[in-house]
């Protein structure tokens, strides 16, 4: 890994982490172009440059992410199905996230459920504030997160549909998914730091600052990002993200099985 290719991972980061798009597999589409989708230290980055993106949220929602210790307790609770399942299945994950095929095809469902969801839940709201979720539906929102751990199914989605399945409005199943990001990133930076060194790996000066350039670029634009998509997704709704998912899905594929001729050829 280099410097440019630290500061395009961060803006890819920044930008996917809090749309429906999954920010893990366009990383990983990323890091394979450059060729260093392989290499230890790039699956630590691009779990670590998630630090700022998380700080991103808590800036921008500083007066109501301390509004009680309900509202941590209900985090808590929504947090834990992705803990158990991640802790269960942390293997399974890790070889997905070689898998470009894994990617592609949750990509494309995730697209097809993005062009239904604001049919299928668009007369069902009647929560309009986080502070309304119950325990019972942030541990179901929790439990539709967890279906993020496939490459290619976004936290971000999954949880925001999670929520609407729940009868929370667009706007607050997307802030109640920005909220839970906060734990469930921490958890996984923790633990791919803890596996990082328990592996004997050590960070050199360069790559320290490549984590640190990382999370900066990563904050500012996770800033920017935030603030669109919460316009945008009251105004238009999921679909744009659902055909950008599947052209991206199929372009992936077609990309994919050209490369396995070529090389059989």
């Amino acid at each position: 890994m280099d410097y440019l290719q630290a500061i395009v991972l961060a803006i890819i980061e920044g930008i996917t982490e809090f749309l429906p798009v999954s920010s893990t597999g366009h990383m990983i589409i990323a890091s394979s172009f450059f060729g260093i989708s392989h290499d230890e230290f790039t699956k630590l980055f691009t779990i670590v440059i998630q630090l700022g993106t998380i700080l991103s949220v808590v800036v921008l929602y500083f007066k109501r992410f301390f509004q009680s210790f309900d509202f941590y307790y209900k985090l808590l609770v929504a947090f834990i199905p992705a803990v158990i399942f991640g802790l269960l299945f942390s293997k399974k994950i890790d070889a997905l996230l070689e898998n470009p095929v894994t990617v592609a095809v949750s990509l494309l469902i995730g697209g097809i459920v993005l062009l239904k969801v604001d049919d299928w839940f668009s007369k069902e709201t009647e929560i309009t504030r986080s502070q309304d979720i119950s325990y019972l539906t942030a541990l179901k929102i929790g439990l539709f997160q967890c279906l993020a751990m496939v490459p290619g199914i976004s936290r971000s989605g999954a949880s925001i549909v999670g929520g609407m399945t729940q009868k929370l409005s667009r706007n607050t199943a997307a802030e109640f998914s920005f909220f839970l990001a906060v734990p469930t990133m921490l958890g996984a930076t923790a633990k791919k730091c803890y596996d990082y060194y328990k592996d004997g790996f050590v960070l050199t000066h360069d790559q320290i600052n490549f984590l640190i350039i990382g999370n900066v670029v990563g904050f500012i634009v996770a800033l920017i990002a935030i603030k669109s998509f919460i316009g945008f997704l009251s105004k238009n709704g999921f679909k744009l993200f659902g055909y950008y998912r599947i052209i991206v899905g199929i372009a992936l594929l077609v990309i994919h099985f050209c490369i396995q001729k070529l090389d059989v050829i």
